[in-house]
């Protein structure tokens, strides 16, 4: 399968600070690959390099089958989507005069302004200058100026980090229905359940190295503890073993009667990211 990103043995030093050591990760055509980690990981200075922001200290980085620096050509810029926490909205402009002028620069149908409004549930707001938006609202017209021109990748830097769960759920649908129909997505979030609910693979960034990369469902099978709960009629919770000796206690619950619920132990991606380096994704 393609790769639309291909990063090896990536490094990003200031001065004498190491802010990323040696990473190593792909992102395949269509998926949404995430990275979870805690604020000052190292996820937004990846961001930064990977949109050809800020230039990589050494290691190979590669957009679209080639170098990163390739980015910069305005032919290749129309290509991708970038939300981070810098809006650059014009505070004085409504949001669709801002959505306009995005519009005028990536040859878009005005016309793209209110279906996309319309997903994230803005449309009342298009008449509305930007300067009176709360936080979350300006952080929805930021994505919706980063779907508009639909990217063939897109960026997204804690896209939904000010916004409530109705707002957030919304974006989670409409970036999926975006998946759907080609985007390839590129995630970095300290919000696990966002990481669980979109990611089909994502990877955990540490103090600048990724220190585990796989599927959600893989992560938690291989870093669970192969135990499962059992809870009886009686109100009584067992722990048991998911080997032999635990499948005949189940059998024998379940052929007596006793058994009410089966509940599995596996960690949730924080547990996980404990787990490997000590500290919390917050």
């Amino acid at each position: 399968m393609k790769h639309e990103i291909e990063v090896r043995q990536m490094m990003k030093s200031f001065g004498k600070k190491t802010a990323l050591n040696g990473v190593d990760f792909h992102v395949q055509q269509g998926e949404i690959f995430g990275l979870l980690g805690p604020s000052g990981s190292g996820k937004t200075t990846m961001v930064k390099i990977l949109t050809s922001q800020l230039l990589h200290t050494s290691g190979s980085v590669q957009v679209f089958g080639t170098d990163v620096s390739k980015l910069r050509d305005s032919s290749q810029m129309k290509r991708i989507g970038i939300l981070t926490d810098n809006s650059g909205l014009y505070d004085r402009l409504t949001v669709y005069e801002n959505l306009e002028l995005f519009c005028k620069l990536y040859d878009v149908d005005v016309k793209r302004i209110d279906e996309v409004l319309e997903e994230v549930n803005l449309i009342q707001d298009k008449k509305t200058v930007v300067s009176k938006l709360s936080k979350g609202m300006k952080q929805r017209i930021t994505l919706v100026r980063a779907l508009l021109h639909k990217p063939e990748l897109l960026f997204l830097d804690e896209p939904t980090s000010a916004l409530d769960p109705a707002n957030k759920k919304q974006i989670h649908t409409s970036l999926r229905k975006l998946n759907e129909s080609g985007t390839t997505i590129f995630l970095s979030t300290h919000d696990m359940e966002e990481a669980e609910s979109l990611c089909q693979r994502l990877a955990f960034l540490h103090d600048g190295k990724i220190v585990a990369l796989d599927q959600p469902h893989n992560l938690r099978v291989k870093y669970g503890d192969s135990t499962i709960n059992l809870v009886l009629r009686n109100g009584s919770r067992i722990q048991i073993k998911q080997n032999e000796a635990g499948a005949q206690s189940v059998a024998q619950y379940i052929t007596s009667g006793e058994l009410m619920s089966i509940h599995s132990n596996e960690p949730t991606l924080g547990d996980i990211f404990i787990q490997l380096t000590g500290r919390s994704l917050q």
